[in-house]
């Protein structure tokens, strides 16, 4: 077959076959023997290897709750006592850098204290906010980071940046960067599953879970809680086997030509996520199925077999790391509590939200440690950036609210090689500024990686002429979160 043929009748079959060739990658597998006398195995395999660690780790796999929309920080684990005390005043001269950029704020800001109540808890003295008392009976277990900073005020782009290290779409994600790294401890599971709660997707979209420029092997494979657990994994209707074979036949000799033609390494990779799929197809049913649980379990998380909740997500992130799968991201947005309407304001929203999460997360916690995993388990929790200790008063409401902060928020750690119990960071009184201790994002995804034995600055992947990594050009490790 001539070049031009070859690439007319490939790119005539691709634009008009009647489904997509990700949907047939997961319809199309049903039987492994289509496959076995056929596929390259060891170039299959050489697209998913894995780089290693470069030393020991600490942790096997990352739970990374992520509450896309930013929580307040002042109004759960920040606690600042002068700004309750001169709640409603002008915030004094000098605690606003020259230039600050705010979202939404306009016109002489004042000050905004928290309405929740914060006391010492356990032997740590960690300050918890009274919203999330199932997370208190913790205090002992997490390292509090008070101080991290971030240099998007934006949800999509601070999404990004939190998940990729660059504010533009086009980098891995953490995950696949993770997945690149490491593999999954399970063949017949991806390395990087992302879990969705909330009232939408987050502003930063799939990117937040992109592989970028490594191979999409790599990219985060969302479940859904409710319905089918990976779309398209179900045989379409009016397909059957024999139209199957035919299809992948086809597919299979084409991307081979194309293989040899370009050199492309896509290709391979395309043909590790058929066997992928197709093991998916009887590993994914049984694993998202938590009615098995016991009573007790399903008490304790507050989940309900079927439903779409955090708390459901938290148990099946517990199920998925027991299996082996390296990176698992829970996404549960809606922390945008500007005050501008009915429902978004500190004084409603932030304790709806808390009722969401807290005592799922507490389980989560529990259950991790009873059952021994929480030794070998990095679990992060955090949002893009954090709340201004102002109130945002957009348009002259009366509501109590916060606009975007990337300043100085909080994110907690807890679980393998974290040191238990600690605080890391301090602002300053009225929680504007970080005085101490600052970690930005690309520090948290270096302290991250060498909990899972790598170097951030040796994880590297060629693209373009240039080696590129998580961390950019900067990062360190902080070192006070270290047991």
């Amino acid at each position: 077959m001539s070049n031009s043929l070859r690439d007319i009748t490939r790119r005539h079959f691709f634009k008009d076959v009647g489904f997509g060739i990700g949907s047939l990658a997961l319809t199309s597998l049903m039987n492994e023997r289509l496959f076995a006398a056929s596929v390259d195995r060891a170039a299959a395999q050489a697209a998913a290897q894995k780089v290693g660690t470069h030393f020991a780790p600490k942790a096997k796999q990352v739970i990374f709750l992520f509450m896309a929309g930013a929580p307040s920080q002042l109004d759960l684990f920040d606690h600042k006592p002068m700004l309750q005390k001169h709640d409603g005043e002008e915030i004094p001269a000098g605690i606003i850098p020259e230039g600050e950029r705010f979202a939404f704020v306009r016109g002489t800001p004042r000050l905004l204290g928290s309405p929740f109540e914060f006391r010492p808890r356990g032997q740590s003295g960690n300050e918890i906010s009274e919203l999330l008392p199932f997370l208190q009976q913790h205090a002992d277990e997490i390292a509090i980071i008070r101080s991290m900073k971030t240099t998007q005020f934006n949800h999509a782009p601070a999404q990004i940046f939190m998940n990729t290290g660059h504010q533009v779409i086009g980098r891995p994600s953490m995950g696949s960067w993770i997945s690149y790294g490491l593999g999954s401890d399970n063949k017949d599971l991806p390395a990087f599953v992302v879990l969705m709660s909330g009232q939408n997707n987050p502003d930063g979209g799939k990117s937040c879970w992109g592989s970028g420029f490594l191979p999409t092997l790599h990219q985060g494979v969302e479940f859904r809680a409710k319905g089918e657990p990976v779309l398209f994994s179900r045989n379409p209707n009016g397909v059957d086997s024999q139209a199957r074979r035919e299809s992948l036949d086809l597919i299979r000799e084409l991307n081979t030509l194309e293989g040899q033609r370009g050199g492309d390494p896509e290709t391979t990779t395309r043909i590790a996520a058929y066997e992928m799929a197709y093991r998916m197809q009887s590993s994914v049913p049984e694993l998202t199925d938590i009615s098995g649980e016991s009573p007790t379990t399903h008490e304790m998380y507050g989940t309900e077999p079927g439903q779409v909740s955090f708390g459901n997500n938290c148990l099946l992130a517990r199920r998925l790391v027991e299996r082996g799968v390296r990176f698992v991201q829970l996404y549960h947005r809606g922390w945008d509590t500007h005050g501008a309407g009915i429902g978004n304001d500190i004084v409603v929203r932030v304790p709806q939200l808390c009722l969401q999460i807290d005592r799922a997360i507490g389980a989560l916690l529990t259950d991790l440690k009873q059952r021994g995993l929480l030794d070998s388990t990095l679990v992060i929790w955090g949002g893009e950036f954090g709340r201004t200790p102002i109130n945002e008063a957009r348009n002259g409401s009366k509501l109590l609210g916060r606009d975007h902060h990337p300043r100085a928020f909080t994110m907690w750690m807890a679980g393998a090689g974290v040191k238990a119990g600690t605080t890391v960071g301090r602002t300053d009184d009225f929680g504007y500024n970080i005085v101490e201790d600052p970690v930005d994002v690309h520090d948290l995804h270096a302290t991250m990686l060498h909990l899972m034995g790598i170097d951030h600055e040796k994880l590297i992947y060629k693209f373009q002429g240039r080696d590129f990594r998580l961390t950019d050009v900067s990062g360190k490790v902080v070192r006070k979160l270290l047991a």
